[in-house]
Order: C-alpha cells, then sequence, then structure tokens
C-alpha cells in the first residue's frame, strides 16, 4: 500500500464494522493513562500507532525506542497503544481520539495527506521551535521535509520515509507469454497490448491488475487511477490556481482506460476489486503461483516477501521485476510515479510537548530509522541512512524505485482532499461494474466536486 500512500499501503484490512464496535476500547484503553504526573511525580507519554498481521516494522521500532527513551529519562513511562485497523479506519479511530485531551495521543502515527486537514483542526503541534534545535533535522531530505509543513509554513510532522509507485510484474509468466525482458511499456497501449498476450498464452492468468473502487481506498487512486490521470495533460488540482479541476479530458481517458481493463477481462473481475482483501491475493496467492502478469503497486511490495514478511517467497528476487508506469502517449517525462509516506506527529493537546518531541526524536534517529526503512521497504528520507551499506543491500529494487522519484506526483495537501479522493473512487467503481461510463461517471464527479468544495474553488480546463 500512501502504506501503501504507504499513502494505501497493502497491509492486514479489518473490515469496517469490526473497526467501529472497538473504538470504544480504543478510546477506553487511551483514557487509562493519564499524561499528567502522578502522586509519586512520573509522566506517562501516549504513543498511538498503527500495527497489522504484515505491518509490524513500525511497532518494532517503537518497542525500541521506548526501551532507550526510558533507560534515558527516569520517571517517564511510554505507553505504546497501537491501533489494528487498515489506513482509512485507523485515521477514523485516530480522529475520534484527538477529540478529547483525555484520549489525545502524545505521539502519533499521521499519514502525510491528513497533515493540514488535522493542523487546521488543531490536532498537530508547531515544531519549528523545537526543530530548530534538533541536530539532526539537518540529515533529512529538504524535500521530504515539506511532507509536514501546512499553509502557515511551519512544520508539524516529520517524515517517516517515503515510497513511489511502479509497475510490479513476474517474468516467468511475462516469458511464457513470448515478451521480451527487461519490459518497460512506452505508453497505455503498450500496457494494452501486453496484456492481451498474456491473456492469449494463458486464459485463466489475470494480465493487469489496478485497483479500482472504494473498498480498496486510498490504494485505489495511489496504485490506480492517479498513475493514469498524472500521465496525460491533465492534473486533479491547480497548485498554482489553487482550485481543483473540472472538464478534464484526462480524467475521462484514465476511465476509459480502466473500462478497457476491466470489460476485457485483462484485471481482475469487478467483485474482487470491490473486496477489500483483494492485496492479499496479489501478494500472497497470485503473484506466487504464477497467475498475475503485473500490478501497479509500492516501492514497499518486497516487504510482504522478504525473510520475515507476511507472505514470505524464497527467490521473489529473481521471479520480479519493476518497470515506470508509461505516460499516456509516451510523451515526456516519460513516465508517472506517485509518492505518499507517514509521519510522526505531536499531539497539539500533549501536558509534555517537550518530553513527547524528545520521543519522537528517539524513533526518528539513524538506528530506528535504519531499522523501519529496511524493514518496510521505504525510500529513505535521512540522508545518512540512504547511503548506509545496510540499506542499499538491504533491498533488491531500491535503485529501481528509487529513480522513479523524478517523475512522481503528490497528492493535493488540502484539508478537502480526502473528499475529493473519495468522489474518484466512486467514479472508479461506477465505471468498472458498468453501472456508468466514463463520460458519465467523470460528469458525476464533477458536479460532486463542485458541491464538495464550491464554484469559487473549481477550474474548468
Amino acid at each position: 500500500m500512501g502504506r501503501r500512500t504507504k499513502t494505501f499501503r497493502a497491509r492486514t484490512v479489518l473490515y469496517r464494522s469490526a473497526a467501529m464496535l472497538s473504538v470504544a476500547a480504543v478510546l477506553a484503553a487511551a483514557t487509562s493513562c493519564s499524561p499528567t504526573p502522578d502522586a509519586a511525580g512520573n509522566k506517562t507519554l501516549k504513543i498511538v500507532y498503527q500495527k497489522t498481521d504484515s505491518f509490524t516494522a513500525l511497532d518494532a521500532v517503537m518497542q525500541d525506542a521506548k526501551k532507550e527513551f526510558e533507560a534515558a529519562n527516569s520517571g517517564v513511562t511510554v505507553d505504546l497503544q497501537p491501533i489494528q485497523a487498515n489506513d482509512d479506519d485507523y485515521g477514523t479511530k485516530l480522529a475520534l481520539a484527538q477529540r478529547s485531551t483525555d484520549t489525545a495521543p502524545d505521539v502519533f502515527y499521521e499519514d502525510t495527506f491528513k497533515v493540514r486537514s488535522d493542523v487546521d483542526a488543531g490536532y498537530l503541534l508547531n515544531l519549528d521551535s523545537y526543530l530548530a534545535k534538533w541536530g539532526e533535522w539537518s540529515a533529512f531530505d529538504e524535500a521530504a521535509k515539506e511532507a509536514g509543513r501546512a499553509d502557515d509554513g511551519a512544520i508539524y510532522a516529520v517524515p517517516l520515509g517515503t515510497d513511489t509507485r511502479a509497475i510490479w510484474y513476474n517474468k516467468a509468466v511475462f516469458r511464457k507469454a513470448g515478451i521480451p525482458l527487461p519490459w518497460q511499456p512506452k505508453n497505455w497501449e503498450d500496457i494494452l497490448a501486453t496484456a492481451r498476450a498474456i491473456k492469449a498464452a494463458d486464459a485463466e492468468a489475470i494480465p493487469f491488475n489496478m485497483y479500482a473502487g472504494k473498498a480498496t481506498g486510498e490504494g485505489t487512486v495511489m496504485q490506480g487511477f492517479y498513475e493514469l490521470l498524472y500521465g496525460t495533460d491533465s492534473t486533479l488540482y491547480d497548485e498554482r490556481e489553487k482550485k481543483w479541476v473540472v472538464g478534464s479530458q484526462g480524467f475521462t481517458d484514465s476511465l476509459a482506460f480502466l473500462k478497457t481493463l476491466y470489460d476485457e477481462k485483462l484485471a481482475v473481475s469487478p467483485a474482487e476489486a470491490l473486496d477489500a482483501n483483494v492485496w492479499k491475493k496479489v501478494f500472497g496467492e497470485w503473484f506466487p503461483q504464477g497467475k498475475l502478469g503485473a500490478t501497479v503497486e509500492g516501492s514497499y511490495a518486497p516487504s510482504f516477501w522478504q525473510k520475515g514478511g507476511a507472505y514470505e517467497w524464497p527467490g521473489y528476487e529473481q521471479d520480479m521485476a519493476a518497470a515506470m508506469f508509461p505516460t499516456q502517449k509516451g510523451q515526456e517525462p516519460g513516465g508517472v510515479s506517485m509518492s505518499g509516506g507517514w509521519t510522526l506527529a505531536v499531539g497539539a493537546k500533549s501536558k509534555n510537548p517537550e518530553l513527547s518531541f524528545t520521543f519522537l526524536t528517539t524513533v526518528l534517529n539513524k538506528k530506528n530509522a535504519l531499522s523501519y526503512d529496511i524493514n518496510n521497504s521505504q525510500i529513505a528520507v535521512r540522508t545518512d541512512v540512504a547511503t548506509d551499506p545496510g540499506y542499499l543491500a538491504a533491498n533488491p529494487f531500491v535503485k529501481d524505485v528509487s529513480n522513479l522519484v523524478k517523475v512522481t506526483h503528490y497528492r493535493p495537501a488540502t484539508a478537502d482532499y480526502p473528499r475529493i479522493s473519495t468522489a474518484v473512487q466512486e467514479a472508479t467503481e461506477a465505471v468498472i461494474t458498468g453501472k456508468k461510463s466514463p463520460e458519465d461517471a467523470a460528469a458525476d464527479y464533477d458536479a460532486a466536486l463542485r458541491k464538495l468544495v464550491g464554484e469559487d474553488k473549481v477550474l474548468e480546463k
């Protein structure tokens, strides 16, 4: 999964109903420890982050940081409160906890695309004065620092790592279809031609998977629709005008490409696409078993197959390869990627902001950042980690996915983005299920967008 951008990161997904039923339990746990001193003067910091069966890298780092921090800070207890949920449900639970001083965390895991909206909501602490005194801040890539910057110019969150999106393909499936390797499609038509060749060679194969529909949430747009849209002459949001784009031919063309994939049965079935757990089959069954030709996924994909991953696959390095997603007609810059990532932030309601920031820096020191980036197949944002021999040796695809940074794009970091993302997901679902034509779905998206943001915030293209 951006985590999946991971940004959507492919992780164990809990059904929304189960997730919502557990909110009360999470909030009850959150109130069990107070961040204020107890009778003996001891203090407790509450740390909230995401953990799933297939995403444990951050939990491991948090456990190490807890030991390190508590050893250096007598009288302070770090209360780790991992939330078992997918990206969307994690965000819902975190937002509920933020509503009260009693339940708000001191330090928490924050998706980059939610930084600005959560700053507007008053959830994040301005970190500028703390960062100015932190010597290791200079080790962070300047571009990566922007992930935590809000509209007022201040930094409110510190990046853990970043990612890119690529086409991951199974070389054995491609060889069976007679496709020359290494494979690098030059345009959308090359993708379709390759998918059709795979289908002709093996009628049971799934040639080319692209996520679509609401079930896969942010994964639909980050590992699907945006790869298409940003490869046209269109965009979702005009950064210069600060307005959302309507009437985009690229938007319609992108939906039409998805329609072709699904209509010709070159992708998964619509029913499978609307299963929130479809990513499990992609990583755990279809690729290892040679049933899937290619999918669009994040740079973190190898973390599922490497030793200790959720779907260990000995020899995946020899069977898999990564290619850049092409622009629509091969126009410059020739390819497209999407980047996201996650950060750590200090809660605006924290009663111990200095201690909370110190814990944040412990999690993000070189040792812990190296561990996180290696075990989660992240692209390093610390320059000293990016050049570390251990980091370079850990992922055989690190060069391939890092090179995609030069053609990458980022989601609009605006407060209204999450609602626009949902509208895009709805448009893709309407098309792949045959309920609407690409033209009608695009028109309905435009109408929904105008209603969501208002006429003064849209730009006709």
